[in-house]
């Protein structure tokens, strides 16, 4: 581990080898806003040697079989969880997450990607038809792409990036990733762990550093054919249009703007937590968490009053701490940023009636310069309301009411995102009904984040291009060729 001035310093990785990098960008702690890493910031030189090394590395690694690949993921996934505290450590520490949410959610679900796609590799399928009149036999393979340029977000730092290289290895490809320079730590222990799991040099590198940089760097390589990227809907546009002259193979998972529905024969003992959570869960800092909470009017006044009483309960403070429900946001910009939004709320004349601006934010002496928020929510927010159409990805939740089925529907889908939504309901015809009618990519009834991996995650509208999943990353990460023989 290399120290300077007791401060982390980290390194690229590229063709199996640390690399130390010319220049570096602070990385702050953000329970504390004090400087505690070095992140590397890589440009196009080092975006070069890692697509190089990338490269050499495709022939030799394309052409294991699966089974082969999939035991050294299935390493890879033991090596990790061997040492799942210290990841979960590094994570809280890097993130703001609570401890709890990085040892309970991160780091196992970083595990399962592994272990998952070590899995399924082993079990697609091609096709194959016969054409008896014509004395044809059609079928299809499937073959790795080659290097694939992977940009993840600072949310859920190993548990996204890993969600993109397990399966992008799994399929014979070799990657070139970058994290978010804000949590790049624990990819960068990762890396320490490659070797002993079996995988060769060069197909997994990583280049720390910006999006300006590293990240447009990475994609307008010209020997990178497809990128993977999760995180902002503006980044994504800047993406979709350096992509363009190469035709790029292009994967986008973006914002949300979520809406739950709560209608008035919702069971509210599960409801008010559930909700609680799809609000305020890694300090409402997940792209599937819930922003707009739509009440029916029959029990809007109880559900308020009960939700707020509960969200008065969480309790903010150092994410070490294992009693803990909510860390600190990720940087002091995005802090400033989401407490913004509650000053516009009350500026258009709406109520907040806990949190930000109305409760005492109380927190121990080695926290106070760290960037915290305590859960907030507003009610009576206008739809054209800035905090009712733009992710605010934060601790802050608005909630309205509504009268009839129809109107909500035509409410929840006036927003330019289409990722997640959560319907309430005991009638199961109602459910089916506006999951049907619902744009969105995701719709949870009477639950939140019940994820089965096999099917498709990804969202409509403004929220993103293409699905991942068992079967859809498999599709993304190969190449389909349709072959005739004439016998």
């Amino acid at each position: 581990m290399a120290q300077s001035k007791a401060l982390l310093v980290l390194e690229n990785f590229i063709g199996g080898k640390f690399i130390p990098c010319s220049s570096y960008i602070d990385s702050y702690n953000p329970s504390t806003g004090d400087v505690y890493c070095k992140v590397p910031d890589s440009g196009k030189e080092e975006v070069e040697a890692a697509v190089k090394a990338a490269k050499d590395a495709f022939p030799i690694w394309s052409s294991k079989s699966p089974w082969e690949r999939s035991q050294i993921l299935n390493k890879l996934a033991d090596l990790i969880e061997h040492d799942l505290e210290a990841f979960a450590q590094a994570e809280s520490k890097d993130q703001g997450k609570t401890i709890t949410f990085a040892r309970t959610v991160d780091i196992p679900r970083t595990v399962y990607n592994f272990r998952f796609f070590a899995s399924s590799i082993l079990h697609h399928i091609t096709e194959c038809t016969e054409m008896a009149t014509m004395g044809c036999v059609h079928y299809t393979s499937r073959a790795p792409v080659g290097v694939a340029g992977l940009i993840s977000p600072w949310n859920l730092p190993l548990y996204l990036l890993t969600w993109k290289i397990a399966p992008a290895i799994a399929c014979g490809n070799t990657v070139v990733a970058k994290p978010s320079e804000m949590t790049s730590v624990t990819a960068w222990m990762m890396c320490k762990l490659l070797e002993k799991a079996g995988v060769p040099d060069g197909v997994v590198n990583i280049v720390f550093g910006t999006g300006a940089k590293a990240g447009e760097a990475l994609v307008c390589h010209p020997d990178v054919p497809l990128v993977s990227f999760t995180g902002s809907t503006l980044t994504a546009q800047r993406i979709t249009e350096k992509s363009a002259p190469h035709c790029k193979r292009l994967s986008l998972e973006l914002g949300g703007k979520n809406p739950a529905i709560i209608f008035d024969d919702a069971d509210l003992s599960q409801c008010i937590p559930t909700t609680l959570r799809s609000s305020f869960a890694n300090q409402g800092e997940i792209c599937l968490c819930t922003s707009r909470i739509f009440v029916q009017r029959g029990i809007y006044s109880e559900f308020l009053k009960r939700f707020v009483a509960e969200a008065k309960k969480w309790k903010t403070g150092n994410p070490s701490d294992p009693t803990v429900d909510v860390g600190a946001l990720i940087s002091k910009e995005h802090l400033e940023k989401v407490r913004n939004y509650v000053k516009k709320a009350q500026a258009e004349g709406a109520r907040v009636l806990c949190g930000e601006g109305v409760d005492a934010l109380d927190l121990p002496p080695g926290n106070q310069k760290g960037y915290f928020m305590l859960p907030t929510v507003i009610a009576e927010v206008k739809d054209e309301s800035c905090c009712m159409q733009e992710e605010i990805f934060g601790p802050v939740t608005c909630v309205v009411a509504f009268d009839t089925e129809e109107e909500v529907i035509k409410r929840a889908n006036g927003v330019k995102y289409g990722l997640a939504a959560t319907v309430w309901s005991s009638n199961v015809g109602r459910v089916h009904r506006v999951a049907h009618r619902l744009q969105s990519g995701l719709v949870w009834t009477n639950c939140w984040l019940v994820r089965d991996l096999n099917l498709p995650f990804g969202g409509m509208k403004a929220s993103g291009i293409g699905r991942e999943g068992a079967k859809d990353s498999y599709e993304f990460f190969t190449e389909v060729k349709t072959i005739t023989i004439k016998h």
